[in-house]
């Protein structure tokens, strides 16, 4: 298996040939051995160049439909296998995809070579069944809530915002002097905001588990042992994960009860699917490209963004 720096040498070497052939050579090498339908679905959040890129351009959004749709066009199988890179983002556009790819398929795989967080870990729980490997990771699930405030715009948990609500209700019954602290803090909440945090935890839990039900454990009946419930429950859980980017590998999935196979199981697979992700982290290193939707045809959507490095 070539690692990143060998395939960047392989580019380099050989003259005239660009990255994009490399990467969807590899791609097409992958789906050539599994005999399913492959899309590769990745954005350069860990690239050096992230922090110059605004977040929204690397995260899941409603844009990305039209990647999908672009990247499914003229796919004949029913089989799936969808790699999987990002550090998350919009729950309704990943409810979108979902919707989008469940019906086109019947079984789908989610392949996660290196990160899947958030709203990509919502997209995992809606496919068959997740290959990691011992270095990959999904993340939780907790929404994340933007809102302002006197030094900016803030994002954090909604289940701590809510929290925080209820300790402030604790403190001022005990202590009625401290309310005019509190009062000033939750004035800077939008009109509505705590039921808004309240319903968006609510519904990613629902989605979660409702599409954990219906693929990953279909074959279990859904009151047998709640095992969907539990794991989007878990998922959830901001208070249990401490942090929303914490990483959740593939040992920790498998004891909550996901459905999850070892990458290194299978070296051939392995191989494949490596060889496609150092290929596309080559893209997102020498080009202007941030976020790349493509079928394993070569066929999908490319995000481009030019970054201006300060001196």
């Amino acid at each position: 298996m070539p690692s990143l720096s060998e395939i960047r040498d392989e580019i380099l070497k050989q003259k005239g040939l660009s990255q994009d052939t490399v990467r969807r050579h590899y791609l097409k090498q992958l789906a050539t051995y599994t005999g399913r339908d492959t899309i590769l679905y990745a954005s350069a959040f860990n690239s050096l160049k992230s922090s110059a890129i605004p977040g929204l351009l690397l995260s899941v959004t409603l844009e990305d439909m039209q990647g999908f749709m672009s990247a499914l066009h003229g796919m004949k199988g029913d089989k799936l296998d969808l790699i999987l890179h990002s550090p998350g983002g919009s729950m309704e556009a990943a409810e979108q995809i979902v919707l989008y790819l469940r019906s086109k398929y019947k079984d789908i795989r989610a392949i996660i070579p290196q990160n899947a967080m958030s709203a990509a870990t919502m997209i995992a729980c809606a496919c068959d069944r997740i290959v990691m490997g011992k270095h990959s990771a999904i993340g939780p699930i907790d929404p994340q809530v933007t809102f302002p405030t006197p030094n900016g715009v803030f994002t954090a948990p909604a289940e701590s915002v809510l929290a925080e609500f209820e300790q402030a209700k604790l403190e001022v019954s005990t202590n009625p002097k401290s309310a005019v602290i509190w009062v000033e803090k939750i004035k800077t909440y939008p009109h509505g905001f705590l039921n808004i945090c309240a319903r968006t935890m609510d519904l990613a839990r629902q989605k979660v588990e409702q599409w954990l039900d219906s693929y990953m454990f279909r074959d279990i009946p859904v009151g047998a042992n709640k095992l969907g419930h539990r794991i989007a429950q878990w998922l959830g859980d901001a208070r249990e994960h401490k942090t929303h980017n914490r990483p959740i590998n593939i040992t920790l999935a498998r004891d909550k009860g996901l459905i999850v196979d070892a990458l290194e199981d299978d070296q051939t697979l392995q191989e494949h699917v490596l060889s496609a992700y150092h290929a596309t982290m080559i893209t997102f290193l020498v080009t202007s490209c941030v976020k790349v939707i493509e079928n394993h045809d070569g066929k999908g959507s490319y995000l481009q963004v030019e970054v201006k490095v300060g001196t």
